[in-house]
């Protein structure tokens, strides 16, 4: 999907987005001044690694696709994984950031502990960033800006669905691993993630956590974004079991070098900046 081995001209207010998984990875590239996303690739790694592996693919992709050769005048990493978790932002107490997630992930007493905050949800998320990617892309670069893939879902989901009157469940797919996102008038009902290895555990966590909310699988509409078509088993057996089942869009109107699968897809990537 992405040009590689590109030198660009520094001073056209290069912004650099880059996405961290153990399952994958992938980075983009935006000239503010016109508008166009410049390079976007993907890397999937064949199985989950753990963080130092990861760090050794990204360094590995520096190499290869020319990044570190451009200034940049704004740098984001979004951390993608299942240790996060939403604090109603009156009960938050930075003092106690790492109770609010001991009691529903595994965490290490030597892990450092972030939180964003969401505006548009009056809440704070707090989550365990891949500290030694933190620090190489620092060494990289410098200060650059950090946060959780839920942030960006749901802030972005929730500025999509600002006018909406009905339940939605959006389900953002990546290799593995999904995403779910439910809003009904306009607020968060739940936010989770999950594993699957097969369709079969796909659409059990879709009907169980809209069983547990209420919502009947005739009515409620499911939205897939992320790495996802209708050519695959999860639209497949979601179309079996859910009424109304659609793709999202990510709304925007970025000029491309060269175009991504679909309208839905990178979507946390591409909506980070």
């Amino acid at each position: 999907m992405a040009q590689t081995n590109k030198t660009f001209n520094t001073q056209n207010n290069l912004e650099l987005s880059i996405q961290i998984s153990l399952s994958g990875l992938s980075f983009c590239i935006l000239q503010r001044d016109t508008h166009t996303i410049m390079s976007l690739k993907e890397v999937s790694f064949e199985k989950k690694l753990n963080p130092i592996e990861v760090l050794d693919q990204l360094k590995h992709l520096f190499n290869t696709e020319s990044v570190t050769q451009n200034t940049y005048e704004a740098i984001t990493i979004i951390h993608g994984n299942e240790l996060s978790t939403l604090v109603p932002k009156p009960l938050f107490n930075e003092d106690c950031i790492a109770d609010y997630l001991k009691f529903n992930s595994k965490i290490l007493v030597s892990d450092f502990i972030a939180h964003d905050d969401i505006v548009i949800n009056d809440s704070v998320n707090v989550y365990v960033p891949y500290i030694n990617i933190n620090n190489f892309i620092y060494d990289q670069f410098g200060a650059f800006t950090f946060k959780h893939v839920s942030t960006v879902l749901i802030e972005e989901i929730l500025h999509l669905e600002k006018n909406a009157s009905t339940p939605k469940v959006y389900v953002n797919i990546n290799k593995n691993h999904f995403e779910t996102i439910i809003v009904d008038n306009a607020k968060l009902i739940l936010y989770n993630t999950f594993e699957y290895n097969a369709p079969e555990d796909f659409i059990y966590y879709i009907l169980f956590a809209t069983e547990q909310l209420n919502l009947n699988p005739e009515t409620f509409n499911l939205v897939f974004i992320g790495d996802v078509s209708k050519q695959d088993a999860l639209y497949a057996i979601a179309y079996k079991y859910i009424r109304n089942v659609s793709f999202g869009n990510r709304n925007e109107t970025y000029e491309y070098l060269e175009t991504p699968k679909y309208n839905y897809s990178n979507f946390t990537l591409i909506k980070s900046f």
